[in-house]
């Protein structure tokens, strides 16, 4: 017998949660399994050993459904970078101390590239040090820029979630009779997957969004002025989807994570602003902002399933392979009728690294996406998750409740 611990970690989406369950739910069918620790805040949970017994928390049928609706990290998260071991090991010592006092075996981490970097950098201590612990990565990002899996458990959710926003912008910009212009500013610090992923809506046989710009492209501003000229001709309200990393002048709060990321703002504000010093005319920018990550009153039925089972192997991978060192991923086998694979990848493939749009899905102005972008998108946003509802509101797993 010996025990498990999972974490969750980065930003919060819609589906992590789910990966939990899967996870949890996993580790049930192993009779070798005795318990499933939580543990809080990511990482640090295990530097500071803040573990929980996940079989007190998830008690019944009904937990582990409203589990599976609700957005946010139950277990609380962390942008904690651990150190390089060759030069400090002293964060290893204390994780290897906390996971052995519990005679945990296995340790399963859910979130998205720099938390792979966890996973590479405990398992290549492990490895060194001839620590039998096993250590799998569980993707998660509403960003999709992961490289090696066809997608990220939450960006499905946060796919619909932006399409349906957009498509409500769309009904109220189109109210007035006067020209407009609107500007929606989507997350995307540097690869424009969730920014792309706007197009779903021409399924339906909506034009809007008229332009979408990605990261991935060139920008000025003398060309959105020309596209912005183009699209007026046709369309009294022009609708645009912007990627809150494209290379204008944007504003920087000067701030970086514990990666090194710089956390980005303004650029819709901004081009609010020159657009409308330029055209006269009514011009509104939104910033979708957080509400595009826990948006689950809207969320993608395949992303919450798609991320259950995915926990779910990664428990089999550790357990009845006996495989460490991996992130699980989705490999796609066909879009009509959609069908995916799970299957691991070396996480040194995925750590620390960017899986851009795909320029051949861009069309050759720069100013929006092809048809394989939407048909590449379509399939991860389909189906309707039973929400639960009280008092007029979704009902969320709380911890502290």
């Amino acid at each position: 017998m010996f025990n498990i611990a999972v974490a969750q970690s980065g930003g919060p989406t819609a589906a992590i949660n789910a990966s939990l369950c899967g996870v949890f739910e996993a580790a049930q069918k192993y009779s070798e399994i005795s318990t499933v620790y939580g543990a809080l805040n990511g990482i640090e949970g295990i530097l500071y050993d803040r573990l929980t017994d996940l079989s007190q928390i998830i008690t019944t049928e009904h937990d582990k459904n409203l589990l599976m609706t609700t957005p946010s990290t139950v277990l609380g998260s962390c942008r904690y970078k651990l150190k390089d071991f060759g030069e400090d090991d002293s964060e290893y010592k204390k994780i290897t101390e906390t996971l052995n006092k519990h005679d945990i075996k296995a340790f399963f981490y859910i979130g998205g590239n720099d938390s792979m970097d966890t996973v590479m950098k405990l398992d290549d201590y492990f490895r060194e040090n001839n620590i039998d612990i096993k250590v799998i990565g569980i993707p998660k990002t509403i960003d999709n820029d992961l490289p090696e899996t066809d997608h990220t458990p939450g960006f499905g959710s946060a796919a619909k979630y932006v399409a349906t926003s957009l498509q409500e912008i769309i009904r109220d910009s189109r109210v007035y009779s006067i020209p407009s212009i609107t500007i929606v500013e989507i997350m995307g610090r540097e690869a424009g997957w969730l920014t792309a992923s706007s197009c779903v809506l021409r399924a339906n046989g909506e034009p809007a969004p008229h332009l979408i710009y990605l990261p991935e492209c060139e920008f000025s501003e003398k060309k959105l002025y020309h596209d912005i000229e183009k699209a007026q001709k046709q369309y009294k309200a022009v609708i645009i989807a912007v990627s809150e990393g494209i290379d204008c002048v944007r504003s920087k709060s000067g701030i970086t994570d514990a990666f090194g990321h710089t956390y980005l703002s303004g650029v819709g504000k901004y081009l609010e602003n020159i657009v409308r010093d330029h055209f006269g005319c009514k011009v509104r920018s939104i910033e979708l902002n957080v509400m595009q990550r826990c948006g689950s009153h809207i969320a993608s039925l395949t992303d919450l399933e798609e991320a259950r089972r995915i926990g779910g192997a990664a428990v089999d991978e550790a357990v009845s392979r006996n495989n460490t060192g991996m992130m699980m991923t989705f490999a796609r086998i066909s879009n009509n009728p959609y069908r995916v694979g799970i299957v691991p990848v070396d996480v040194h493939k995925s750590a620390n690294k960017a899986r851009f749009f795909p320029k051949e899905w861009i069309n050759e102005e720069g100013n929006n996406v092809t048809i394989d972008a939407l048909n590449y998108f379509l399939p991860l946003i389909q189906g309707e998750p039973a929400i639960e509802f009280q008092n007029g509101i979704p009902v969320h797993f709380r911890l502290d409740q």
